[in-house]
């Protein structure tokens, strides 16, 4: 495995692939749920490449950049056991410069769900994947189900800007206990965690409720507030919505995403269901 930390070091090494290659972008302290994505890169191409960079500009005011995992060492092995061909570890210094062009997320889908609550987020976020599609020219890019609204402004501007990577979305991974796995999930107490599986059962009263006929988002909507609230500091939001990040009233079977974002003690923790 090649480890690059500039820009002239991970063209040198880039220029030695030939053959496909799949891409998975990390804000490091890897677990499973990146492990995923990593084979999948490489059961569907010749080479694989991974990034991992804690990105500024998707940070807002008071959130956790200077504190988010950082598990740089760790990450190297992990990549390394996992067969990964270049692992790109640069600084921001590396991948921002001053007074630069800035890549916007869309004015309504781009500010509500996570970006109501997180204004400016999706700029960051589209702004260093452009950058790393770009660097990396992969003929495909990984991504968790896990960021839904993420997953669909990236596959939204891959698809306006008529970029060449294609953009493959991947399941969500779950610990043994239901919690989808989250770098996040390390801020938890033994407490807040059994709290924090509140999340994951509230998505399977909707997929019981769906199952027995249920439609009805609003009544979907109720029930698993009801049971968030048993245990969760706050509830953010739950919404269902179709791929298309618009509200529905009636579950459309093949087009629908349950959406939970949730605080368990100071933790943020998001998760949702595709139907």
């Amino acid at each position: 495995m090649i480890v690059t930390k500039t820009i002239d070091e991970f063209k040198i090494a880039r220029k030695t692939l030939k053959g496909s290659i799949g891409f998975v972008p990390t804000m490091g302290a890897l677990h499973k749920g990146h492990l995923s994505l990593i084979q999948k890169a490489k059961e569907e191409n010749e080479f694989v490449v991974v990034s991992i960079f804690v990105n500024p500009t998707q940070f807002l005011e008071g959130e956790d950049l200077d504190r988010y995992p950082k598990k740089e060492e760790a990450d190297k092995e992990i990549c390394k056991l996992a067969g990964v061909d270049i692992l790109f570890m640069p600084t921001s210094d590396v991948m921002y410069s001053n007074d630069e062009l800035k890549i916007m997320a869309p004015k309504i889908r781009g500010y509500i769900l996570e970006g109501s609550s997180r204004p400016g987020h999706f700029d960051g976020v589209l702004q260093i994947v452009m950058k790393l599609l770009n660097l990396v020219g992969a003929d495909k890019a990984y991504f968790g189900k896990k960021d839904a609204q993420q997953l669909s402004l990236i596959t939204q501007m891959a698809r306006n800007y008529f970029l060449e990577t294609s953009i493959i979305p991947c399941d969500i991974i779950r610990d043994n206990d239901g919690l989808a796995l989250s770098s996040r999930n390390v801020y938890l107490s033994k407490e807040e965690r059994q709290a924090a599986l509140l999340i994951p059962r509230s998505l399977q009263r909707a997929s019981e409720k769906i199952s027995s006929g249920e439609f009805n988002t609003s009544k979907i909507k109720n029930s698993m507030i009801d049971l968030l609230r048993e245990g969760v500091s706050a509830v953010e939001y739950v919404e269902i919505v179709n791929r298309d990040f618009k509200l529905i009233d009636e579950i459309e079977i093949g087009n629908t995403i349950i959406l939970v974002a949730a605080k368990v003690g100071t933790t943020r923790l998001i998760d949702n269901l595709w139907i």
